[in-house]
């Protein structure tokens, strides 16, 4: 771990490793109207370059990065954006010498109504569009970590889950359009090519984009 303003990059390695993955937060991450009450950002000032130091929910995250780097999703980019918050409070929470930048305990509970009718109604309506974590705060007005644990609180469902899944949903709609180019939807629903729409689109129906299709048509 290697703070802002630190010049030092030597690592070390003892054994021969398959790859490496280098994650990159912003400072912008670490405001208060980011993550909300609960956390000193002054905090991010006490955090030290580390090396050699396990930690498995950074793993999991960085795993869970990898994977959208891997194999890209239309929702890839709220996931990124979620799993990025998450790297910021267990830094906090976990890495910084302040006590101060503890995270207070959550209180599970999710958006009320009327804030979760309108996130719902703005994710519907910009399906098509370039949706982000802090868009649907501020849609919520709320910061954005804690939209994104009250939203999956609310509906059971992460922010990211809710749009990939909604947007499969869309693109078995346009698919009764014949005239409708694959690869015209795949843009339209924010893949970055046909290929990682058609890889998404049968692992959760089981088709093809072209299969659903011709038996939609039949």
């Amino acid at each position: 771990m290697r703070p802002a303003g630190v010049q030092e990059g030597l690592i070390d390695m003892s054994e021969p490793v398959p790859a490496i993955l280098h994650l990159y937060l912003p400072p912008s991450l670490f405001l208060s109207d980011n993550l909300g009450e609960g956390f000193d950002a002054t905090a991010i000032d006490s955090l030290r370059r580390k090396g050699g130091f396990r930690d498995p929910l950074l793993a999991e995250i960085a795993y869970a990065i990898m994977l959208e780097l891997e194999h890209e999703t239309s929702a890839g980019r709220l996931l990124a954006e979620t799993l990025a918050l998450s790297l910021v409070a267990r830094l906090i929470q976990n890495h910084a010498a302040s006590q101060s930048g503890l995270v207070t305990p959550a209180s599970g509970e999710g958006l009320d109504r009327r804030r979760l009718a309108r996130v719902l109604d703005y994710i519907e309506a910009n399906l098509e569009g370039d949706l982000t974590v802090a868009r649907l705060a501020s849609v919520a007005c709320l910061s954005e970590f804690y939209f994104a644990r009250a939203f999956k609180a609310a509906i059971g469902k992460s922010p990211h889950r809710h749009v990939s899944a909604r947007r499969l949903d869309r693109a078995k709609d346009l698919l009764c359009h014949a005239d409708r180019a694959l690869i015209d939807i795949a843009l339209a629903l924010r893949f970055s090519c046909q290929a990682n729409f058609t890889r998404a689109f049968r692992r959760a129906t089981g088709q093809t984009p072209a299969q659903y299709r011709r038996n939609l048509l039949a």
